[in-house]
């Protein structure tokens, strides 16, 4: 069975400008799904949401959007928007954790009421030719929630329902629920995906034993805090190139031209790069240290100092 891997969308890191330095250095992703546009009520579509989506910022990669919401103007709104870009999918979030987003009924919060899932979903179809296909966590307080909500999704031609194994109330905290998940399964007619703590070949080989009907896998943070990893679950291979050091620093280096071009000031340049280094700390021998080495450098001159140490000890 050929294995299919996406790149699953989080909120400030994977933008246009990640997805192109990834695709270029690394490779090994067949699908990015967008960060998710979100419209607050509004009428319109934010200039970030534009740049990120727009077909000329995403050439070389097979990009599907996103939005989150839970009013189906919005969604409609939505799909117009991506449509007139040249899109025909628009993936729906209902996984976000985050309690700002569940808290307004949107993201994982919305796994509750499938009545309203079924009524965005009946317009969006009735009013629309856009595929729809899901993003989900398997309930907000409980991993059953989103048993209830499948005849709903049953109903209509969904794509597929990527699923990642926690309840948001979880945000990334604690085990995935690897038997709950399998009841997501056992329960869907649908096409399912697995997402959730994929972050070495060997994470990846556990999952594809435990779940071997799933061919389709969507790496999150993993795909961040080690950039080689999608390649070298493609070649089925645990080493790492020869050059990886060199690789992973003219990525860096890259990433941290097109982002200190786009944001004003060193200010926000410094803490995009602190929270890329959240993640990217972990593929280092003392993540802990070297992490704090980039907290410590307090402006840029310093922080490229960091950075050469770090890159120069591995």
């Amino acid at each position: 069975m050929s294995i299919t891997l996406l790149s699953s969308p989080l909120q400030g890191f994977t933008d246009f400008r990640f997805r192109n330095a990834f695709q270029k250095y690394f490779g090994g992703i067949d699908t990015f799904y967008a960060p998710y546009i979100r419209l607050d009520g509004k009428s319109e579509i934010k200039s970030s949401y534009k740049r990120d989506l727009a077909p000329e910022n995403n050439e070389d990669i097979h990009l599907i959007p996103q939005v989150i919401t839970n009013d189906a103007d919005g969604f409609l709104l939505v799909v117009k928007y991506i449509q007139e870009l040249g899109y025909k999918e628009l993936n729906w979030n209902l996984g976000c954790p985050y309690p700002m987003v569940t808290k307004r009924g949107m993201g994982s919060g919305l796994i509750c009421d499938p009545a309203k899932i079924d009524a965005i979903l009946k317009r969006v179809h009735n009013e629309t030719d856009v595929v729809v296909s899901m993003k989900m966590r398997m309930g907000y307080e409980e991993p059953t929630e989103i048993l209830d909500v499948f005849p709903v999704l049953e109903k209509y031609p969904i794509k597929n329902i990527a699923i990642h194994a926690r309840i948001g109330k979880q945000l990334y905290k604690g085990a995935v629920d690897l038997d709950a998940f399998q009841n997501c399964i056992d329960a869907s007619k649908q096409k399912i995906y697995y997402n959730g703590d994929i972050t070495s070949v060997q994470k990846f080989k556990e999952m594809q034993e435990r779940f071997p009907s799933i061919d389709h896998f969507m790496i999150g943070r993993g795909l961040i805090s080690d950039p080689f990893l999608p390649n070298m679950i493609k070649n089925d291979t645990l080493e790492y190139p020869e050059n990886r050091w060199t690789v992973f620093r003219e990525f860096h280096d890259e990433l941290f031209q097109e982002y200190d071009a786009a944001l004003s000031g060193p200010v926000p340049i410094r803490m995009k790069m602190l929270g890329f280094w959240e993640y990217f700390s972990q593929s280092f021998s003392d993540p802990r240290k070297t992490y704090k080495k980039i907290k410590k450098a307090g402006n840029a001159k310093n922080y490229h100092k960091a950075v050469d140490a770090i890159f120069s000890e591995e």
